[in-house]
């Protein structure tokens, strides 16, 4: 009974959600900058410094897509915990959390480290060597930076959890700064090509992880973690983080794969009248994903306040709550997005001008960006949104099944139908895409409806 009196006190004012999601939005537009900053800054180093650093790149969004799942499985557990008012097991969580991202991190550091030659020969097939060289030493110093890597998204995953998403911004931020000054003096000042980018990567990560490392020990927070240099493992917290945790991971890893393949074939066009068809189909893919990423931070930004507030609310056994959360959280995202994709589709036109492509390439750009504002306004939240309320929930499998099918069978096996065998080329592509969203959206919001995920437990 004091359990359901204390839960039926709304648990977050509209205040606490402004407060929790602004800073979220800030640091997701952030945090898509760094890794544009290193490709930007290396252009001067030549065609084969920037092919080696992207490459890289791409597998480094995996590992890194990897500390996130972790991360997220640790923050629900904590907020969980937070919901139930049991401080002492949710600092005990956090600790946990922190021990098993770093050992994580720690495991695929070595395998980089050791074996990134192997790795890039193995994921990219004959690589030359003016690419090779460029990719190796930006592997080395990147790689050296996973540990740094897991522990900022722990800490920032923890002070989210607690509702205080302005640390993680700020942290973003100084980042960023530190990021491009390290990159501006070691690419230009001393022309150190991949090496200074790899350098300005593994300073500004070093920095981040102190930061945050500092703050989520102080004992005024409503999580903090102490001892945090006497390793005391709890296998109990552990498998809890890792029931949400690793769905997630095979969910995200396999979500890259996906993207990789779809490359691959976007990369195959022709037409059968000459070979620059192929580039200009890669080229307004390029540029398509890259603006409209930028449409999709005010779901990212949602998606992550769901996972501290729906977990707070199913720790307190609060469902009622947790829904209710849910339909404003989502209210506010389709009014974030809508707003956001109705100006891309109205701007289209003007924006991708600005990166200089053919007229071709253009015209096949702009046709690609309206069609994505149409469905993202529509799907996107219901795919990539609402699912972080099941996962909060702990009803991470569901989740993880459900995206893993509709990529197989609708993002790569109607790329294939539609893109090659139809002959619709790239739209074929991002039409398949939207079909993922579509049955994504459809099951996620069938699952939320008829409440299965109020079954389940994570603490």
């Amino acid at each position: 009974m004091e359990t359901t009196a204390r839960a039926s006190k709304p648990l977050f004012t509209n205040q606490d959600l402004v407060r929790l999601m602004i800073p979220l939005v800030i640091e997701q537009l952030l945090l898509m900058t760094v890794g544009m900053a290193d490709i930007m800054m290396v252009t001067t180093a030549g065609e084969a410094v920037v092919s080696g650093v992207s490459l890289v790149d791409g597998i480094n969004n995996l590992i890194i897509n990897i500390f996130t799942a972790l991360s997220t499985g640790g923050a629900v557990v904590v907020a969980q915990y937070l919901g139930r008012r049991e401080p002492d097991s949710a600092r005990s969580a956090a600790k946990q959390l922190l021990y098993t991202a770093l050992l994580a991190a720690v495991v695929l550091m070595g395998i980089a480290l050791l074996l990134r030659e192997h790795i890039l020969r193995l994921l990219f097939g004959d690589i030359s060597r003016e690419v090779m060289g460029p990719a190796l030493t930006y592997f080395l110093l990147t790689a050296a930076a996973y540990p740094f890597i897991a522990v900022y998204n722990a800490g920032a995953a923890l002070f989210r959890a607690m509702g205080n998403s302005k640390v993680s911004m700020v942290n973003s931020l100084i980042v960023n700064v530190i990021n491009v000054a390290v990159n501006a003096l070691l690419i230009y000042g001393f022309q150190m090509g991949a090496a200074g980018a790899g350098l300005g990567t593994l300073v500004s990560r070093v920095a981040a992880a102190v930061i945050i490392g500092v703050k989520i020990r102080q004992p005024s927070l409503p999580v903090y973690v102490e001892d945090l240099f006497r390793p005391a493992l709890q296998w109990r917290m552990v498998r809890s983080i890792l029931r949400v945790g690793v769905p997630a991971g095979i969910e995200n890893g396999m979500f890259q794969v996906g993207k990789l393949l779809v490359l691959g074939l976007v990369t195959s066009f022709d037409t059968g009248v000459n070979l620059a068809v192929a580039g200009s189909a890669v080229a307004a893919n390029a540029i398509s994903g890259s603006i409209a990423g930028f449409i999709n931070v005010p779901g990212q930004a949602v998606g992550l306040s769901m996972v501290t507030v729906v977990g707070q609310c199913v720790g307190a056994s609060d469902h009622g709550q947790a829904v209710g959360y849910t339909k404003k959280l989502m209210q506010v995202c389709y009014l974030a997005m809508g707003v956001s994709c109705l100006g891309l589709f109205l701007a289209a036109p003007a924006l991708v001008p600005l990166f200089n492509l053919t007229p071709a390439t253009a015209a096949i750009a702009i046709q690609v960006l309206r069609w994505c504002a149409v469905f993202t306004a529509v799907f996107w939240p219901m795919s990539f949104t609402l699912p972080n309320a099941l996962r909060a929930a702990g009803d991470a499998k569901f989740t993880m099944v459900v995206s893993l099918l509709s990529m197989w069978i609708c993002r790569i096996g109607m790329s294939y139908l539609l893109g090659r065998n139809l002959g619709l080329g790239l739209l074929g592509v991002w039409l398949a895409m939207f079909a993922d969203w579509v049955v994504r959206a459809a099951l996620f919001l069938i699952r939320f409806l008829r409440g299965k995920w109020k079954e389940h437990h994570v603490i």
